[in-house]
């Protein structure tokens, strides 16, 4: 038996309840059905499926081609097509939504479970792929030599690296899923508030520094001052999709700079 939930848009009740069956025959979960393009979007968070069977003629506004592209986009779910169009036109618009597979109505379930099969099969290795690079980053990112923060698009902390722990105050357990400004609190002189750092990549892409004179407030109340880049996340598609920090302690800078003018007004 299988846990996998799979998430059935289709406008035709008798065709939907008869694909039900045959998922649940198969072992798999139904957790939720849809008959339109806007349905499916809105019903994602609450059924958090891990495929869907997507009809491509729908009601409502947007057809099945197009609800499977904000899915992807905005969630990366494999979608599986059922349509009885093969023109094409039509065949050409779902390629470019980058489907898991393309199945032609009427349909048996012994194509319906196989393709099903391949494309969990195809997500889990995805998913692997996935993890792997990304664990691979997140090792170098540990190691090197500045505190760095990476967030998605609207602020949520996705990573943070120990030095960057280490400076803010906050575990990664603390922080991960924060929104940036909680961990990372800054502001310039005269306790002046600055702008989010993330809000400025997205607005001019890379940059460095934020104010003159920035400190970081840690968890415990200490002022470090610091040296700021950020810096955009890009996508295969080059879209940004998210902004990584990257910050010093430049305490001993400023105290060498600080020694420096004291030495030029006592020789003056």
């Amino acid at each position: 038996m299988t846990n996998e939930k799979i998430m059935i848009v289709e406008d035709e009740k008798i065709v939907a309840l008869d694909i039900k069956d045959s998922l649940e025959h198969f072992g798999y979960s139904v957790p939720c059905m849809a008959d339109s393009g806007e349905d499916a979007i809105s019903f994602i968070d609450q059924c958090q499926p891990d495929l869907i069977l997507m009809d491509i003629v729908l009601k409502g506004k947007i057809d099945g081609i197009e609800a499977a592209k904000t899915i992807r986009d905005n969630y990366g779910i494999p979608i599986i097509y059922l349509t009885a169009y093969s023109d094409e036109k039509t065949l050409q618009r779902a390629k470019l939504t980058e489907p898991f597979g393309h199945i032609l109505k009427p349909f048996d379930e012994r194509e319906l479970r196989t393709n099903i099969e391949i494309a969990l099969y195809k997500r889990e290795r995805e998913k692997e792929k996935q993890f792997n690079h990304e664990n691979c980053i997140n090792s170098l990112l540990d190691n090197i030599g500045d505190a760095v923060i990476s967030t998605d698009m609207s602020g949520n902390i996705k990573y943070i690296n120990p030095l960057a722990e280490a400076l803010t105050g906050y575990s990664r357990k603390e922080a991960l899923g924060s929104k940036i400004n909680e961990v990372f609190k800054v502001v310039c002189e005269g306790n002046k508030d600055v702008e989010d750092p993330t809000r400025k990549v997205f607005r001019e892409g890379a940059f460095f520094g934020l104010e003159n004179d920035t400190v970081l407030i840690s968890k415990d109340k200490t002022r470090i001052p610091l040296d700021i880049i950020g810096s955009p996340v890009t996508n295969k598609k080059n879209e940004i999709i998210g902004a990584v920090i990257i910050f010093y302690d430049i305490t001993e800078r400023k105290e060498i700079e600080q020694s420096f003018r004291c030495y030029d007004i006592s020789y003056s």
